[in-house]
């Protein structure tokens, strides 16, 4: 008898052992997730395929990859704007792998689809990290996965922040809102292309490969 409770016993440690290497996964869909700045540029090293972004109040947000056709529709809007800055030479263009620091304005760090600093204002700025300076120009494209208010707030944040001109493109409903700095924002229904010449001088963007 004592034989079979040590076996008994034995196997059941095992199991137990066994069972805490398993990894937990916790469902934090309804959590709100605080961190400190220096803890979210920890998990961005950490953890560098995900794409990670800190909001002014501290919560962490992580964004799923998209799908195909986000994905093509943001390669497109990106090459837009690279491509006429190449032609210009004005600034930098960035891509959605890109993130910013904001914290000592006042924001939190933050990672728009596309983004475009003009020339001058980089000038001794160094951005092998986060880039500490508001960008000039961005875009963001609401996947089909999104929610749109999310989205409007963070475009209202950007303006806060001092971005020139950001657009926010809807494809399912074929809509783009502007956020000008200074201005209220405008609904645009179904344009075939968008003038950012007051920030991009010579910039229109063509809306026919996000349609």
């Amino acid at each position: 008898m004592t034989v079979v409770t040590a076996a008994i016993e034995s196997m059941l440690e095992e199991r137990s052992q066994t069972i805490s290497l398993q990894p937990w996964l916790l469902n934090v869909s309804d959590v709100k997730l605080v961190v400190t700045p220096e803890h979210f540029d920890r998990l961005c090293i950490q953890n560098p395929d995900l794409r990670l972004e800190l909001t002014k109040e501290g919560e962490l947000i992580a964004m799923p990859p998209t799908g195909g056709e986000s994905g093509k529709r943001n390669g497109n809007l990106f090459g837009e704007v690279w491509y006429w800055n190449r032609q210009s030479n004005l600034g930098e263009a960035f891509d959605s792998s890109t993130g910013y620091d904001f914290i000592s304005i006042g924001g939190g760090k933050m990672s728009p689809d596309v983004s475009w600093i003009e020339k001058s204002r980089l000038v001794g700025i160094e951005i092998v990290g986060f880039i500490p300076i508001v960008p000039d120009f961005v875009i963001e494209l609401r996947s089909a996965t999104d929610n749109l208010k999310p989205l409007q707030e963070k475009m209202e944040e950007y303006r806060r922040l001092g971005v020139k001109l950001g657009l926010l493109i809807n494809p399912k409903n074929q809509q783009v809102e502007m956020y000008r700095l200074g201005h209220d924002a405008v609904m645009l229904d179904e344009p075939s292309a968008i003038d950012c010449g007051e920030v991009m001088p010579g910039f229109v963007l063509s809306m026919s490969r996000i349609w």
